[in-house]
């Protein structure tokens, strides 16, 4: 995970934390003047629920961490978890350590395999001694936040790729396909249909002759699209004419730029080249796959200052900068 999508994470963590605390020690305290009476229990739980709408299970584990009520859900009483070991999950480890309110981790549960996360509050006498823990347990998909889209950092990522093939690596050679014969025609293509017909999304696979197109009219579909689709212009009449869109990253002059570019990376080296590279108007990145099968992500204009001798590893790199087979 990025730093900032653990950034992101850990605000809406820290923002359901401040929900919970409060109401969870308020029935922690109220579980305390019944204890350890599992009908007097359940009914504070019962009664509790109703200041947390968005918990899947309420219940009450005594000190040992063995499950001294039903689970209580908003649908009733689910009696079968009555007598469960606790003391192994994961979610209750800094509650046995001592914390008095502590939230998970997110995990996948046991029972709906899907993502879930657990608040633990530990139930103590009126001198501090332990009595027990309140667990709630809480669906992610059902938390109330009000969570902003995570939007991808624009930097240059490097990601490493399939080991085996990296070492063989050097006994290979690029194969000329049908993509690479017609290149010229078929870049060309892509930019028209980029500046004119929509696409704000492309990816050419040059080593298998296809591409793959998301439109702005219909973006949850792609379009794939064989060599003999790319090197007919005839298929802008498939496709609306459509301006460039004002809010792309890319400035419609250098969109040609960007396709030429994964031309001459294409043909750089019978050893060390392009295989598939990708466009997106709208976030500005470049994606890249070479022969060694590793890839990168990188902002357009980065993408474009870089000459082929950085690619082929014959420039010193920047402080941060990487090659294609330096994964």
């Amino acid at each position: 995970m990025g730093k900032a999508l653990r950034t992101a994470v850990a605000r809406q963590r820290m923002l359901l934390r401040g929900r919970l605390v409060s109401p969870l020690k308020r029935l922690a305290r109220v579980c305390r003047e019944v204890w350890p009476q599992r009908t007097a229990l359940e009914d504070r739980l019962t009664e509790g629920l109703a200041a947390l709408p968005s918990c899947k299970y309420l219940y009450v584990l005594d000190a040992g961490a063995q499950q001294i009520t039903s689970n209580v859900s908003p649908r009733g009483l689910l009696p079968e978890h009555f007598g469960r070991d606790r003391s192994a999950r994961p979610y209750l480890a800094e509650a046995i350590a001592g914390e008095r309110f502590s939230l998970s981790d997110a995990y996948i549960s046991r029972n709906a395999r899907r993502p879930s996360l657990t608040a633990v509050q530990r139930i103590e006498d009126a001198n501090g001694e332990l009595l027990g823990y309140l667990g709630a347990d809480f669906d992610l998909r059902e938390l109330p936040l009000t969570r902003e889209l995570y939007r991808q950092p624009e930097q240059w990522v490097q990601m490493k790729g399939d080991p085996a093939i990296r070492g063989g690596l050097f006994a290979q050679q690029r194969v000329e396909s049908p993509m690479d014969a017609r290149v010229d025609e078929v870049l060309d293509l892509m930019a028209e249909l980029v500046a004119v017909h929509g696409v704000f999304h492309a990816k050419l696979h040059f080593s298998s002759s296809r591409a793959t197109l998301w439109l702005i009219d219909d973006p949850f579909r792609y379009r794939i699209l064989d060599i003999e689709d790319l090197t007919d212009p005839g298929i802008c009449l498939a496709y609306p004419t459509r301006a460039y869109p004002g809010d792309a990253v890319i400035p419609l002059e250098r969109v040609g730029e960007v396709f030429r570019t994964f031309r001459e990376l294409r043909f750089m080296d019978e050893t060390i080249y392009l295989r598939a590279g990708s466009v997106n108007i709208f976030n500005g990145m470049v994606g890249l796959n070479f022969s060694c099968d590793g890839s990168h992500y990188m902002p357009w204009t980065e993408f474009l200052d870089k000459s082929l001798s950085f690619w082929l590893g014959t420039e010193e790199p920047a402080e941060n900068g990487a090659q294609p087979g330096s994964d």
